[in-house]
Order: C-alpha cells, then structure tokens, then sequence
C-alpha cells in the first residue's frame, strides 16, 4: 500500500504547487447547480417517482405507518437527500473526467514524469463508455442498497460506492493517454486492491465539508500520480528483462 499513501501524498502537494483554484471549484459548483435546478422544477414529479420506488420496496408503507408526521417527513427528506447527494458526486467526477482530466495528466506528467512516452492506449470512446458503465453501478449499488437505511447499515454504502466510482472511473482514464493497452490491462490486474484502497481513501474526502470541494481533483491527481508511478515502474522491469532474456539464449 506504499505506493497509494505515496500518490495522496502526490496529489496533496500538486494542490498546493498547482494554480487551479477555479479548476477545485467550479465542476462541484456546476454539479450542484444543476440537480438544484432539477429538484426545485421537477420536485413533485421526482417526490412521486421516488414515493412509488420507497413503496416497491416497502418502506413507503412503513412511511405511512409512523405516527408522528414530522419524523417521517424528516426521514423521507432524508432519503431524497441520499438520492440527491449520489447524482451531484457522479455529475462532478464526470465533469472533472471529461473536461478536466486532460490537463491534470499533462501537468503531472511533465513535471514528474518527462521520460514516458505516450503510447495512447485508451481513447475518448473508451473513457465514455468506462464512465457510463461507473455511473450505472454506482446508481445501481445505492438503488438496491437503499432499505439498508432502514436498519443503520447503510451509513458503509456511499464509502463503498465512493471507492468504486473513483477506482472505475480515475484508474482508465489515468493511463489511456500513456499506457497501451496491454499496460492498461496489466497495471489495473495487478494494482486491483491497491486501487480499491485509494479509491476509498479519496472517497472519504467527498465527505468532508469544505474539503469535498477539493475531492474530484484531489481523486483526479491521486490516480494519475498512482497510474503513471506503475507504468514507469511496468516499463523499467520490461526493459531490465529483455537484456536477461538475451543474455539466457
């Protein structure tokens, strides 16, 4: 786990070297913007979609069955606030994936990683269709866990859907610009606990207030910092075996 304490530790310093203060806020600023604008002229429509799936699963009668009217109205603000509180992180990483990540890489990579070529292995296709593949899960992980609100359990779902949506979404994206495919590959098969680890670890920052606003480029950098460490390092072990393979024949 050296290697995922060594990329935070990365990524915290590129915060403080790198001039993007508007670049930290404006993804989350639009992401929320944006569910606001959603929930306050569709709010009744989304009330009564989210009601009619409470009561698929049940928790619509249970709703109905409390007797004090203000503890279920809180506790069903509460779970239109779950609901809501997913879609504006998905919208942010997605943001910073599309629109930010391209950058992040090569600034990163020209400071601390000059000597690796780019062999451009992933494509804007595959980043697309990796980041839909992310935001389906993870809208499906909190939609099948949602009646473990109920019992207290499901204060573990958003760090575990957290780790996933950034190991899933960050991990391709990281590498698609130097990695080949092949590396890609490699580097994702090998490092999968590892990039769970800090997939997790940069999903605790989303919800921490104030410091949430520095999560999506904070989770961006990590990732690079963690993807091109383990290139450079796939590459080196690469080019020390071909010698000994000549050298054994």
């Amino acid at each position: 786990m050296s290697s995922v304490f060594k990329a935070i530790v990365n990524a915290f310093r590129d915060l403080v070297r790198f001039k993007i203060a508007w670049i930290i806020v404006w993804p989350i600023l639009v992401a929320t913007f944006f569910w606001f604008a959603i929930g306050y002229f569709f709010w009744d429509n989304f009330s009564e979609l989210t009601y009619q799936a409470f009561s698929e699963m049940g928790i619509g009668e249970w709703l109905k069955n409390i007797e004090s009217d203000w503890v279920a109205v809180s506790i069903q603000s509460l779970l239109h606030i779950i609901i809501f509180v997913p879609l504006i992180i998905i919208t942010t990483l997605v943001i910073t994936t599309i629109f930010i990540m391209p950058a992040l890489i090569k600034l990163v990579a020209n400071r601390n990683y000059p000597e690796l070529k780019r062999e451009h292995g992933g494509s804007i296709s595959g980043s697309v269709i990796n980041a839909m593949l992310a935001t389906g899960i993870f809208i499906l992980m909190w939609i099948i866990t949602l009646p473990l609100w109920t019992i207290g359990a499901g204060i573990v779902v958003p760090f575990v859907a957290a780790a996933f949506m950034n190991q899933q979404l960050f991990r391709y994206d990281a590498l698609s610009e130097h990695a080949s495919k092949q590396e890609i590959k490699i580097i994702c098969a090998s490092n999968r606990f590892s990039l769970w680890g800090l997939g997790l670890l940069t999903g605790f920052m989303q919800f921490v207030p104030v410091l949430n606003l520095l999560a999506p480029i904070f989770t961006a950098l990590a990732f690079i910092h963690f993807g091109l460490a383990h290139l450079k390092l796939l590459r080196a072990e690469n080019e020390k075996s071909i010698p000994d393979l000549a050298i054994d024949q």
